[in-house]
């Protein structure tokens, strides 16, 4: 007879023992355990059975990763264990766990246990094409609108699942265009979708990647691209309408033109592991062919009062003490880019740091300082 598996019953079976709480939900891209579990037994215990066993699978992937030093698998199973404690709003263990992961990333342990791969570089081998190193921002980091937020949970929540896209036979979605005003978000954006997804961040070095030699630039993109096709990662190109400019453009030469065509073709023709990410501050420059290359456009704008009060009061939790009024410092600070707001609230926690007492004469010579500046 087929031996039966019944897991110990709890007193007034309504809940699971301390030793099988570990609640990690079943997926559908996840298989069937492979036994047989009595038709007799509860549903709500089968349910618990399932859970047990995930928990159980989910850490021998945990420890599975750490062994062989894959820091990309290691982190990919620590987030699919967040999300469970999400889904089932076990919000506390879960957002100490992004906390200890994102702690992790920047440790020196972190970067000696697991290796970021290695840059590709120039043709002389003397520069780095890309920096690589593990993100450092989270989603719940970012103050943006709605929109923008929902396309990056959106984009993370799929790439994680690749693999059941592509049983479907549907496009990956893995090619994204950020533009927006300078300072609103944007690299900080691409930045957590790295470590929503537990991947490395590799910016492309714009300033690298251009030489002058002729030639060079289009050959300079294949490394990076095919850098990209041999890691997973976020491979971002910031200020990327110094690559992308109009062909059409009377100011540009031959060089460059070719560059952006060698470009379209690269970025066509990508069907690897990273996810893609193009930023610029000047959508007007870019050539038209360009934007339908992309599979997705995010549209960064200004924050709204209401926007700067909550990245205020973001940036400013760990202050013990706060000279200033949210309220009428975010009406000062309207129509200015985020990165005015964090300015500002550093500069405070600056001088904090450096006097005993912040007065509000030196509070609004910040302020004012900041609404001067050209952003």
């Amino acid at each position: 007879m087929e031996e039966q598996f019944r897991p110990k019953e709890t007193v007034g079976g309504s809940s699971p023992s301390r030793g099988t709480r570990a609640t990690y939900g079943d997926r559908a891209s996840r298989a069937t355990p492979n036994f047989h579990i009595s038709p007799d037994i509860p549903a709500a215990t089968k349910d618990r059975d399932t859970i047990w066993l995930m928990a159980g699978r989910q850490l021998k992937d945990v420890v599975r990763a750490f062994g062989a030093r894959d820091e990309l698998s290691f982190r990919r199973a620590i987030l699919e264990i967040i999300e469970e404690e999400e889904a089932r709003h076990h919000f506390a263990i879960a957002r100490d766990l992004r906390a200890l992961l994102a702690a992790g990333s920047s440790s020196d342990l972190s970067q000696g246990v697991f290796a970021l791969p290695d840059a590709p570089k120039s043709r002389d081998g003397e520069w780095d094409l890309v920096e690589v190193r593990m993100p450092s921002v989270e989603l719940s980091d970012l103050v943006l609108d709605g929109k923008s937020i929902e396309l990056l949970e959106g984009l993370s929540y799929e790439a994680a699942r690749w693999e059941m896209v592509d049983a479907a036979g549907v496009p990956r979605r893995q090619k994204l265009l950020l533009t927006g005003p300078a300072g609103t978000g944007k690299t900080s954006a691409a930045e957590a979708l790295a470590s929503a997804l537990g991947w490395p961040l590799a910016v492309v070095s714009v300033d690298t990647v251009v030489s002058s030699y002729l030639g060079e630039t289009a050959s300079n993109l294949r490394r990076v691209f095919d850098f990209a096709q041999q890691h997973r990662l976020v491979l971002v190109f910031d200020e990327f309408d110094a690559l992308g400019r109009m062909r059409d453009d009377s100011s540009e030469h031959g060089e460059m033109k070719r560059v952006v065509s060698s470009f379209l073709q690269f970025l066509e023709r990508y069907r690897g592991p990273s996810f893609i990410v193009a930023i610029t501050n000047y959508p007007g420059l870019l050539d038209f062919a360009l934007w339908r290359r992309f599979d997705e456009i995010g549209e960064f704008r200004l924050p709204s009062v209401h926007a700067i009060r909550r990245l205020l009061r973001v940036r400013s939790r760990s202050m013990p003490d706060k000279p200033f009024a949210i309220e009428a410092t975010a009406t000062a600070l309207k129509g200015l880019p985020h990165a005015a707001v964090e300015k500002f609230v550093n500069d405070v926690r600056r001088r904090q740091a450096l006097a005993e007492v912040v007065t509000p004469e030196l509070v609004a010579e910040d302020l004012n300082n900041i609404r001067r500046r050209p952003w």
